[in-house]
């Protein structure tokens, strides 16, 4: 049992092609998750999400765990990442997740604490933050999620290709966070700690901003290593160990 502690992972980037990732998930629900006062899924808790009618094993397997999580007492919050944008209110439901925004700011043990998937912190990425703001739009969503399921398929398999190439041309500090936008995102929702993920950089920043010590935590990916990190009322640790 984890009563007084709050658990935040994100970019386990689950898939029916990686097993070893979705039954460490499986058992850090049961072994640390379990108890826990919640569990906040900071975006990517899939590889892709091609709508609410996903038909891999693990979106039925991954959801069912969570719905028992969620009924024996620990809430779990759900935000969006760049691989899962799509996931909706239908999924949410059965998976007995809460969505909330990206940006959101929550009271953390009486720490305002402002949780981001990331991404829009990566300011220097100018392409994909184009690409971004496109298919975030209500009407594009709208319009992708009344496509074909295999025209949907079919796009997602272009999209991570295209990422993965767009990815080999960038260097990693267009693909890190932007300083000015980290110290922007402290300013406008009057925080001092920040939690994301995103950059698969895990770690724990202190930073000054406006003469004011902040601190921002990026929970780590679920590829050759998997972890969290957790928090209580005396502060948060980051938590990796080899997958």
């Amino acid at each position: 049992m984890n009563t007084g502690r709050t658990y935040f992972v994100a970019d386990l980037h689950l898939t029916d092609e990686r097993p070893a990732a979705t039954g460490r998930f499986f058992r850090f629900l049961e072994e640390e998750a379990a108890g826990a006062d919640a569990l906040y899924i900071l975006g990517d808790l899939f590889e892709a999400w091609i709508g609410d009618d996903h038909d891999e094993a693990v979106a039925r397997d991954t959801a069912r765990r969570l719905k028992a999580l969620s009924a024996a007492g620990t809430p779990v919050y759900f935000l969006h990442g760049n691989r899962d944008f799509m996931l909706a209110g239908r999924y949410a439901a059965a998976a007995g997740m809460t969505l909330i925004a990206d940006p959101a700011v929550i009271d953390l043990y009486g720490t305002p604490t402002l949780l981001m998937h990331g991404d829009t912190l990566c300011r220097d990425d100018v392409d994909y933050q184009a690409f971004r703001r496109r298919v975030r739009r209500p009407l594009v969503l709208a319009l992708l999620r009344r496509l074909p399921f295999a025209l949907r398929k079919r796009l997602a398999r272009q999209a991570r290709a295209g990422s993965e190439s767009a990815k080999a041309g960038k260097t990693a500090e267009i693909m890190d966070v932007n300083a000015a936008a980290v110290a922007e995102a402290f300013r406008a929702h009057g925080v001092r700690r920040l939690i994301h993920g995103h950059t698969h950089r895990p770690g724990r920043h202190a930073l000054l901003v406006d003469g004011s010590a902040c601190e921002r935590w990026v929970a780590p990916d679920w590829y050759a290593r998997w972890g969290y990190v957790a928090c209580d009322a005396t502060g948060c640790t980051l938590q990796t160990t080899p997958l």
